[in-house]
């Protein structure tokens, strides 16, 4: 229990980064999972594939995620797609 108003104010700031955090870690997490879904399948991959981009340059934009860890993932995804396309061909 902190002892200090600014450590209570502390506290109440990271309780609501971390409820953040999570939302839009979650929010990526589900969005790449989809789009590797959609590249076994077959269906809506560039769609899905757009969507998870999306999600990981808006939270490289926004902080949540160090830039460099956003291109890459993005560079990993491009790869599975180019990959999932090349052996359907």
């Amino acid at each position: 229990m902190p002892n200090h108003k600014s450590a209570e104010k502390r506290v109440r700031q990271n309780a609501k980064r971390r409820a953040r955090n999570r939302q839009v870690m979650s929010m990526i997490h589900t969005e790449t999972k989809q789009a590797r879904e959609a590249m076994v399948s077959g269906e809506n991959v560039t769609d899905r594939f757009n969507d998870a981009i999306r999600a990981l340059s808006r939270a490289a934009a926004r902080g949540y995620l160090h830039r460099n860890t956003a291109a890459r993932k993005i560079s990993r995804l491009a790869k599975a797609l180019h990959a999932s396309q090349a052996a359907k061909a």
